[in-house]
Order: structure tokens, then C-alpha cells, then sequence
């Protein structure tokens, strides 16, 4: 599967993948953000290689704008099923850093959420989790996600982009093709 599913694959067909993709735009986006709320529900690694992905063909605002909604939906089913029946499952993998979160969803849920999105000082799927076994609301927890991953997704999607233009120009995926005027 890796060899099928990376940066380089998606190098090596991109011309392919961007033909079939306009051809059927629409399609290609909702399956796109099918997938990538699905990847965040069940916490597969792998979320900035696909928003990377998605720009390359997408183009960074459209990748943007569908990776946020995704995301956030994902986030929301993970923090739904924490909330109702897989509980105590998820609770016990949250370990010790659910106590280091409590504090600070007491005092202001909204602000402390959207802080954990901004500065990723803890994992995103225990991001994801930590608000419904602190009582978060849904509205404020939808809310504060979607705000909160929006700027790292939109430069995420900027870049990606940018390595687009950098393929499609016959050139590799590489760290170094990231620090350049073009991306």
C-alpha cells in the first residue's frame, strides 16, 4: 500500500490524477473529503500528507476549505463517540493527559480548544477525545475545531500547492523543494 499511497506515487501519476480530477471536480473533492474525515474518525496517521495531496491537485483554497470541513466532521464523530458508548475505552487510551486538559475546559472551554488547535502541544486525536469526557459542548467544540485547525491547514494547503507547481514542472516531493521562492 505505501507504494501506492505517498507523495512519490502521487508524483510519478500527478499529470494523471489532475486530468481525471478535472474531469470530474465535484466528485473528486467529496470523495477526497470522505476520505479525509474518515482517516481523522479513526485516527490513521497521515493528515498533513494528504492535505499536501489534496493541494497538489486540488489547488490550496479548495483543498483548504474541504480539509477543514472533513476534519472538523471527523474530529466530531471521534468526540461524538467518546461522548456516547465507546466512552470508557477511549477514556482509558486518553491516560494522564485528560487531567493535564481538565483545568483549563472548566474555565473557558471555547478558548482552551481553539488554543490546543492553534499549539498542537498534545496529539490531535487526544485533542479530539479530552472534550467530551469534559463536558464540551458540540456547537462549541465544532466551532473552536474548525477555527482552530483553519491557519495550519491553509499553509499546509499553500504549500502543497506550491509543490504542485514544482511536480508539474518535473521536479521532485522533497523537504528542500518546500524552502523555495516558487512554494
Amino acid at each position: 500500500l505505501d507504494r501506492h499511497v505517498s507523495l512519490e506515487a502521487l508524483r510519478v501519476h500527478y499529470a494523471d490524477l489532475k486530468g481525471w480530477v478535472a474531469a470530474r471536480e465535484v466528485l473528486a473533492l467529496v470523495v477526497f473529503g470522505l476520505l479525509y474525515a474518515l482517516a481523522i474518525a479513526f485516527s490513521v496517521p497521515g493528515g498533513l500528507a494528504m492535505t499536501l495531496a489534496g493541494a497538489m491537485v486540488f489547488g490550496w483554497a479548495a483543498n483548504a476549505a474541504v480539509v477543514i470541513v472533513a476534519a472538523t466532521a471527523g474530529a466530531s464523530a471521534v468526540f461524538l463517540a467518546a461522548r456516547h458508548g465507546l466512552g470508557e475505552p477511549l477514556r482509558a487510551r486518553a491516560g494522564p493527559g485528560l487531567r493535564k486538559m481538565e483545568e483549563g475546559f472548566r474555565k473557558n472551554a471555547f478558548a482552551y480548544l481553539l488554543a490546543l488547535r492553534l499549539i498542537p502541544l498534545f496529539p490531535f486525536w487526544l485533542v479530539n477525545l479530552a472534550p467530551a469526557f469534559l463536558g464540551v459542548r458540540l456547537r462549541v467544540y465544532v466551532a473552536a475545531t474548525a477555527l482552530g485547525i483553519a491557519p495550519a491547514t491553509v499553509i499546509f494547503s499553500i504549500i502543497g500547492e506550491g509543490l504542485g507547481v514544482v511536480v508539474a514542472q518535473g521536479g521532485a516531493i522533497s523537504a528542500d523543494q518546500v524552502l523555495t521562492p516558487t512554494v
